[in-house]
């Protein structure tokens, strides 16, 4: 009896000991295989820039972010100015247009999700339109707004407003026909069956759009501001590559991958949020 109280505690202690080392090899699994990657990447890049004496290695352009970095807020005319401004100009930019697709899209797609007739006489024209390159839109946009900055917002508004409509749509043809009898048997009003009934179950399609949207809009924006010039990222790049700057063009990408992620996480915390 001694002996079994004595081996009792034992087991206990080595039990716990093995839930830590599987503790610590699942935290190891989920930290080196980024950490590999990343150094990998690294290690490329390095390679790289030992063929062309004309790449930043990761140490030239790790010095040219701090020194860029020491100041980003710097403002010595329209067109030279920090790279912290440069980005609130594209995100507010990107905020403006991605509004009002949401705005428009949103509703949209409610309401093609809904008809059967509207559906199908706006069938054949998305399908037309969502395919085309989001800058074959800028010209339309000098054309009918004859200045850049609402030309940018234009892209990005008809760049964004595509995976909202299809997702929400989707959304809502996904809705079990049998919780539409229901409302049909209550007489609930549109509006009714619209936030009782429709949102919360098209609420997932329509996050996941909203999350594609975002992803294009700041993809596009870059590329509209290089040709649409003033400020903003991507003329920073363009006046940067002008000036045979290539660090600070490897910085920029950095930074425009980096919001991009944030914006995607925040959006996918808030999908989170509203599934509980």
């Amino acid at each position: 009896m001694l002996k079994f109280s004595a081996a009792l505690p034992a087991n206990i202690a080595a039990e716990s000991i093995r839930m830590r080392r599987r503790k610590l090899q699942a935290h190891a699994m989920q930290v080196l295989p980024p950490l590999l990657g990343v150094l990998l990447f690294l290690l490329a890049w390095q390679m790289l820039a030992g063929f062309r004496s004309d790449l930043p290695g990761p140490g030239a352009t790790w010095d040219a972010a701090l020194t860029l970095f020491a100041d980003p807020f710097y403002e010595n005319s329209p067109n030279d100015m920090g790279i912290g401004w440069n980005v609130l100009h594209s995100l507010a930019r990107v905020g403006l247009g991605f509004g009002m697709a949401a705005v428009v899209g949103i509703p949209l797609g409610f309401i093609v999700g809904r008809s059967a007739f509207i559906s199908g006489m706006l069938s054949p024209i998305m399908g037309l339109l969502r395919p085309v390159s989001p800058l074959a839109w800028l010209p339309i946009g000098l054309l009918v707004f004859q200045k850049a900055e609402p030309a940018s917002i234009w892209v990005i508004f008809i760049s964004s407003i595509w995976p909202m409509i299809l997702n929400t749509a989707a959304g809502v043809r996904q809705v079990p026909q049998d919780y539409l009898n229901v409302a049909r048997v209550l007489n609930l009003s549109e509006w009714k069956v619209l936030t009782t009934i429709l949102f919360p179950a098209v609420l997932p399609y329509l996050l996941t759009g909203v999350r594609l949207a975002i992803g294009v809009a700041w993809l596009v924006i870059v590329a509209a501001e290089m040709l649409t010039g003033g400020t903003g990222l991507g003329f920073w790049v363009w006046d940067e590559w002008n000036n045979l700057n290539v660090a600070h063009i490897l910085i920029a990408i950095f930074v425009v991958g980096l919001i991009g992620l944030l914006l995607e996480q925040t959006l996918v915390l808030l999908a989170r949020r509203f599934e509980y």
